[in-house]
């Protein structure tokens, strides 16, 4: 696989396995179905570690544009291949969120609350405050970047097992950090399928709430490169 290709696999099995657990804890009659905060967490972390597992050959497995604007700012990732990167996660956050719904197709038709609906999607602000939630996800965008960065040095590599403590970082920020925002910390895996949400027929649903698309954008991409500020200062 070429670095388009291993981005959109990984970015692909994330979104699918990631907005999927989700969509089983959220949807009306679901297996999964009020099973709470802990499995999404965990869902989203196996997630995770999944599509970094499968990607991380090919590409190094960034599935996220705050961790290639981040390996770029340090030399560590072209200029000239960003474009590469970003066009394979949205290609693959694409087709993630195409599967989640045709997996739960009639799951969502059974749904009536339309909130619920669109977090199988995007994020959304516990408290909306735009400045607030925008420092939520540089705080947290910040932790994952910075941590990413200390795993992929050249004394703590473990090559595909970084996937491992990349999946447990996830976690511990959804844990800790993910109830004001949901925890986007990655503009792809919040646009993309934001834009799926519009434009898919899930029955009844509201607005995609454009008006806060901006945070899970411009949150990471500064989270990301204050991580990589500090982690040049440090090294």
């Amino acid at each position: 696989m070429n670095i388009f290709t291993g981005e959109l696999v990984g970015t692909f099995l994330m979104i699918l396995l990631g907005n999927g657990v989700v969509a089983n804890v959220v949807l009306n009659k679901t297996k999964g179905n009020n099973s709470g905060w802990i499995v999404i967490t965990f869902g989203w972390a196996m997630a995770v570690f999944v599509g970094v597992f499968a990607a991380s050959k090919a590409s190094g497995a960034h599935l996220n544009p705050a961790v290639t604007i981040a390996l770029a700012y340090l030399g560590k990732t072209p200029v000239a291949a960003i474009p590469e990167y970003i066009g394979g996660q949205v290609a693959g956050a694409a087709l993630g969120q195409l599967l989640v719904w045709l997996s739960y197709r009639q799951h969502y038709l059974a749904t009536d609350d339309v909130e619920l609906k669109k977090a199988t999607f995007c994020t959304a602000p516990a408290i909306r405050s735009g400045l607030n939630n925008v420092i939520t996800e540089i705080i947290g965008t910040f932790v994952l970047i910075l941590a990413v960065l200390f795993i992929m040095a050249p004394a703590n590599s473990l090559g595909a097992l970084d996937a491992l403590p990349v999946a447990f970082i996830v976690l511990a920020i959804g844990l800790s950090l993910g109830g004001p925002t949901g925890y986007a910390i990655n503009p792809v895996r919040d646009f993309v399928p934001r834009v799926m949400h519009a434009i898919l027929p899930i029955g009844k649903k509201t607005a995609s709430d454009w008006a806060y698309a901006w945070v899970p954008i411009v949150g990471p991409v500064i989270g990301a490169l204050l991580a990589a500020i500090v982690f040049r200062q440090l090294n």
